[in-house]
């Protein structure tokens, strides 16, 4: 089993964690066929790795990295996990393991430094936020993590549906609507609000509709505990997402995107669809904003770039794809060499506050190849 298992890049810049570095990145996928051949890919960059550690670095001993490699080679469990790729960073003491969700460029790597720029790649457009599926007479509240969809259980006081947080007799005439325990959702009193047949059918519904998202809205808001602060984002039709935000006064309701469409019936694999369709929406919103950027000062060439980030003076660093050429295990010298100094400087950019992008070339600041923004 793997000794140490972290999640965080500001671990690796710790002062507790030294180098040499052996970094893998690999696919991963969980058919038993395809699990063999992961396992069999990540055996064959060890044997690479060897050899260039050896090469490298002539006083120090391979054998701390082959027992680590050993011990992930016979954990049969760490092969099945339903990621699409993985990082796995190796120093002599500590195993680093980074889930990622994005496909990748098999490899290896070993530097005195760890190889981020996959990690950074998953990492960039990790969306976290909750998804509110509203319709007119229930709710319901996913967490979205990147792909990663997990339906909220709520407690049975929430408000997940019209009749269980209003009341049974929601039929018109001589109506009187009563609000479940707590606080009161209509600007009344704890005990409910009785209205008593004045109102036409349709205003008797609006009224249900009207205090129903106020209860929502009430309850995500006053008791609904969220303690990353995380945004709730949309999915309903266009005529509830209307009356959903005029009535809405919690501040963590982002109407930047949504998905307008019924979430009524809605299967796991729908509700996946409706987080991909926002997540896409957010980094098309994101990178359209990159451009701005280039009304600041930059470079977009390498040898501009390199001396700038180890004076500090880097903010943000564009890293076209393009960049990053498809090897396997006999990676060129050429391009190794390409990729270490890539990496150097994204090391020294992170550690000095900056931040680094690796994007399409179509989504790169004006298409560039590589570009880096100056402080000053």
């Amino acid at each position: 089993m793997v000794n140490q298992e972290k999640d965080t890049l500001s671990v690796l810049f710790s002062d507790d964690v030294h180098g040499p570095f052996v970094t893998f990145i690999l696919n991963t996928h969980v058919a038993h066929q395809d699990v063999e051949k992961d396992s069999l890919a990540f055996k064959n960059f060890g044997k690479a790795a060897k050899v260039r550690f050896e090469k490298k670095y002539t006083t120090r001993s391979w054998a701390p990295f082959q027992d680590k490699i050993d011990a992930l080679l016979a954990d049969s469990s760490f092969w099945r996990n339903a990621t699409k790729s993985v990082s796995i960073i190796f120093t002599e003491n500590d195993v680093f393991i980074h889930r990622l969700d994005v496909p990748v460029n098999d490899q290896y790597y070993v530097d005195d430094r760890p190889y981020l720029l996959g990690i950074i790649k998953n990492n960039q457009f990790n969306y976290r936020y909750y998804l509110l599926a509203l319709n007119r007479d229930s709710m319901q509240l996913y967490l979205v993590e990147n792909s990663h969809v997990t339906k909220v259980e709520l407690p049975e006081d929430a408000p997940t549906d019209l009749v269980g947080t209003l009341g049974d007799e929601l039929t018109g005439g001589n109506l009187n609507y009563s609000t479940k325990g707590g606080s009161g959702y209509n600007g009344s009193s704890k005990e409910g609000v009785a209205y008593h047949g004045v109102n036409t059918k349709d205003q008797e519904v609006q009224i249900d509709w009207t205090n129903y998202y106020q209860a929502i809205d009430n309850y995500l808001k006053d008791t609904f505990v969220n303690p990353d602060q995380l945004p709730i984002r949309l999915y309903a039709l266009p005529e509830n997402q209307t009356l959903f935000k005029k009535i809405a006064k919690n501040a963590y309701l982002k109407t930047d995107t949504a998905v307008t469409s019924s979430p009524a019936q809605a299967s796991i694999t729908e509700i996946e669809k409706a987080a991909e369709k926002i997540n896409q929406d957010l980094e098309k919103n994101e990178t359209t904003t990159y451009n701005l950027l280039l009304d600041k000062k930059y470079v977009d060439q390498l040898a501009d770039i390199a001396p700038a980030a180890e004076e500090g003076k880097i903010s943000h660093f564009f890293i076209s794809t393009a960049n990053l050429v498809d090897k396997t295990t006999e990676m060129s010298n050429e391009e190794f060499d390409r990729r270490k100094v890539l990496n150097k400087v994204t090391n020294k950019i992170l550690k000095t506050g900056g931040k680094v992008f690796i994007l399409d070339q179509k989504a790169s600041p004006d298409e560039k190849s590589l570009v880096a923004i100056l402080r000053y």
